[in-house]
């Protein structure tokens, strides 16, 4: 039987952070409890890293498989020595580049990281967040934090104070409301213990971006790609269906998307198919080919000439297809360039794998 808690919610302005909230939440940590915190990317859901007890009660609280390991988030480069062995040039050159801020890295674990942490697995998951108030909490806890997305395990992770209310009041000691996250997609996930590296996740910074400083080719495989599941989690996003609305979703997609009006004919033909099967569909389409679609409701996702735009607005879009009076849902594709990879990841593996491959 799963506890219900008496949830706390503390706003906290991100450019003005109550000491005094944040010392509360940091206790909170410190005591073993579980703290909803904003980052950067996406709303995490945290306790100490050290702390076995305490990090259980996360998978409690998102019914997460426990063979799906966390990140480890840290405030400073000197609790690397804390969490992880055998860190090599490369991290640091990385860290110095993009530390605070949305890329995790893989490292070899130290024996003072939990088996649950780490899911048994010899390497551990670890960023240093670009959010004053996760950064600030971390620090007054005094550990590092163990946190996945603050979402029921499989949905769409939380990209507002609003959302995490919503998925984990009752579930969690106390949630910290900071308002809407910066990137609104998760950290980019690379194992650095590989050579070349490898990109086990695409998040909000571009592999061309950390290629740029390793100076090296980082691989991407068919799982990064959201294609396939991958066949074991090393880290978070690998394994299970996620970031899934409740209703089928299919993604429609094509090999060049350079003839847009050519691409969204074909995209319109299979609506009209789904329309005349009696469902009611809605679309996510971009800036650009809204208007090819009629009758039908839609849900903008943003320009095609700003990845960033959709990668923000994604996860809130997947979550209105819920929302909505409709019961099936169909997605735009898009290019896999810079976010599109990330854009493209999470809408396959939110589809359940569900593509449609048109000309």
């Amino acid at each position: 039987m799963k506890t219900v808690k008496q949830t706390r919610i503390l706003e906290i302005d991100p450019l003005n952070p109550r000491l005094d909230y944040l010392l509360e939440a940091a206790r909170v940590i410190k005591d073993g409890g579980v703290v909803v915190f904003p980052t950067e990317t996406v709303y995490g859901i945290g306790a100490d890293a050290l702390n076995s007890a305490a990090v259980k009660m996360i998978f409690e609280a998102k019914g997460r498989p426990l063979d799906n390991p966390l990140i480890v988030h840290i405030s400073d480069l000197d609790q690397l020595s804390i969490i992880s062995i055998e860190v090599g040039e490369d991290v640091y050159r990385l860290a110095e580049k993009f530390w605070p801020g949305p890329l995790t890295l893989i490292l070899y674990k130290s024996e003072k990281i939990p088996y649950e942490v780490t899911a048994g697995l010899e390497t551990v998951a670890v960023r240093m967040p670009a959010h004053p108030v996760a950064l600030r909490l971390i620090e007054l806890s005094g550990t590092p934090i163990a946190a996945p997305s603050a979402n029921p395990s499989g949905k769409p992770s939380p990209t507002s104070g609003e959302h995490v209310k919503r998925d984990m009041m009752g579930k969690v000691d106390v949630i910290i409301d900071s308002g809407d996250t910066l990137y609104g997609v998760e950290s980019t996930i690379i194992d650095i213990t590989r050579d070349p590296p490898v990109l086990l996740r695409p998040g909000a910074l571009s592999v061309e971006d950390v290629e740029k400083v390793l100076q090296k080719k980082i691989a991407i495989p068919d799982f990064a790609r959201g294609l396939v599941e991958a066949y074991e989690a090393i880290a978070p996003g690998m394994r299970y269906r996620h970031y899934a609305p409740s209703k089928p979703l299919y993604i429609i997609e094509s090999r060049d998307y350079s003839n847009l009006e050519r691409y969204c004919l074909q995209v319109v033909k299979h609506v009209k198919k789904l329309k005349e099967n009696g469902l009611k569909v809605v679309v996510l389409a971009s800036t650009e080919t809204l208007n090819y679609y009629d009758e039908v409701e839609i849900i903008c996702l943003g320009s095609r000439e700003n990845l960033f735009e959709i990668a923000r607005n994604l996860y809130k879009a997947l979550r209105r297809i819920d929302e909505l009076d409709v019961e099936i849902a169909v997605s735009e594709g898009f290019e896999e360039r810079s976010l599109g990879l990330t854009i493209m990841n999470r809408l396959r593996k939110a589809s359940g794998y569900n593509i449609i491959m048109v000309d």
